[in-house]
């Protein structure tokens, strides 16, 4: 069972980039799905997440229209636009069993990915 994070790289601020998330060992879609980031020096914190029961997804404020999580058969995916460099960290997708609403603590996800990192500067 592994989670497979990618898309991350350097960028200017005000630039987008799409991350994805892809499973083996295990269908993504049977999992509530959430990208979360960590800086240095900082905690984990969530910045999406996908409904396994219903498809509905849910942001904190700070990224709310700026980032979009999607997800297609096998994949899921984080279109991060409006890149600001205090969104500069390492991007985690996980994968968590609970069926419904909004997933926004780590300790509920199962199964995490690698990360992959996003600098965003100038």
């Amino acid at each position: 069972v592994q989670l497979q994070a990618s898309g991350g790289g350097l960028v200017q601020p005000g630039g987008s980039l799409r991350l994805s998330c892809a499973a083996s060992g295990f269908t993504l879609g049977s999992y509530t799905v959430g990208w979360f980031r960590q800086a240095p020096g900082k905690e984990r914190e969530g910045v999406a997440c996908i409904s396994k029961s219903d498809g509905n997804t849910y942001y904190p404020d700070f990224v709310k229209g700026r980032f979009t999580i999607s997800k297609d058969n096998s994949k899921v995916y984080l279109q991060m636009n409006s890149l600001k460099p205090e969104d500069t960290a390492v991007y985690f997708c996980a994968a968590s069993s609970v069926g419904s609403g909004y997933v926004s603590l780590p300790r509920r996800y199962d199964y995490w990915g690698q990360g992959t990192q996003v600098t965003v500067s100038s």
